[in-house]
């Protein structure tokens, strides 16, 4: 048996770690026929696609991004995709798919399902938004990397008495905002799920300032204020029709700083959330998935994605993962509310 395996979407910390355990356990233990190809769903589409060796996978447990290279690349945004991918396939006499991916990546995968080809989904992002698994990789890295910052950013804020507005990931759905907000002792938390209040914002941040106390304001790329708008970088679209986002900090700490005449500055995390050595969770986490996804394909299990409930892997129907994103519960919201202000 052959079995191709490619890394779809933003990359993301334990994507080789996924790349790893499909082709140790693939080869080692099936004895299979492991490639991986190039830069996403750009691979199949053009025969791009490199032989994979235990040698190949060895050191890389460690090492952020993804050896195969990423793109968000959409097979059904251009003329004949399907037809072209199912071209390759067979002329490589690759009989399935292992595609590490989100929302995006995943859906493709869904679809070239029903249409007949053999895949395997594996979670992937960062901004833990995929429905049917409790959590994905690479969460846990960014959530770490963005609370070192906020931790880092305490001191240079008490020195210098002005607030400072943290901008981290997450398009739709704040859980990076969150868990780094919590974890970092944040004065305010915003998310995408919950439009705010300037007015209310800028009330927590006077408080603070007024028991001589710098606040932190950390916020969500997608997080909107009353009857506003998301802030983008580019009106460009992707492949996926998603929209560049960036700037909701520096818009609020210009508005923090009039309404409250006190220093205010901008962080931006941006894709140093994305990279570096992903944690021991995220590494063991993506390691299981691949495992499990080896499985699923030597089970004929296609249609399905490999998925973390409690301690457990499970597969859920890719229909299923893709369906909606998951998205911070107000009850969640509420627990961080506690320390607003």
């Amino acid at each position: 048996m052959r079995v191709g395996v490619l890394t779809g979407g933003g990359d993301c910390p334990g994507l080789n770690a996924v790349i790893r355990a499909v082709t140790l356990k693939g080869i080692g233990e099936r004895g299979w026929d492991v490639v991986g190809f190039r830069n996403g769903w750009h691979g199949p589409l053009t025969g791009s696609l490199r032989p994979l060796s235990p040698d190949d996978v060895e050191p890389i447990l460690t090492r952020g991004g993804t050896i195969l290279g990423s793109s968000r690349t959409n097979p059904y945004a251009e003329g004949g995709g399907t037809e072209r991918i199912l071209e390759v396939l067979a002329a490589e006499h690759v009989d399935a798919l292992i595609a590490i991916g989100g929302e995006d990546t995943l859906g493709v995968a869904e679809r070239l399902c029903r249409e007949g080809v053999n895949v395997v989904g594996v979670p992937k992002t960062i901004d833990n938004d995929l429905g049917a698994t409790d959590y994905t990789f690479g969460f846990d890295t960014a959530v770490h990397i963005a609370t070192e910052a906020i931790d880092r950013l305490h001191t240079t804020a008490e020195s210098h008495h002005r607030a400072l507005v943290v901008e981290v990931m997450g398009r739709h759905a704040g859980w990076i905002a969150l868990h780094s907000g919590i974890a970092g002792g944040a004065s305010v938390i915003l998310v995408p799920e919950r439009p705010f209040s300037i007015e209310q914002v800028s009330g927590w941040v006077q408080s603070r300032f007024e028991r001589e106390y710098a606040p932190i304001v950390v916020v969500s790329e997608g997080a909107q204020p009353d009857g506003g708008a998301e802030v983008l970088q580019t009106g460009e679209k992707d492949a996926f029709g998603h929209v560049r986002l960036g700037g909701v900090g520096q818009w609020l700490a210009d508005e923090l700083a009039r309404r409250t005449g006190k220093e205010s500055r901008a962080v931006v995390l941006g894709h140093t959330q994305r990279g570096g050595t992903p944690t021991a969770y995220d590494r063991v986490l993506a390691t299981r998935f691949g495992l499990h996804a080896v499985d699923a394909v030597a089970d004929g299990d296609f249609g399905t994605m490999t998925a973390l409930r409690g301690t457990d892997i499970v597969r859920v129907p890719l229909a299923e993962a893709t369906a909606e994103l998951k998205t911070v519960p107000a009850e969640r919201y509420a627990e961080a509310e506690v320390f607003f202000g």
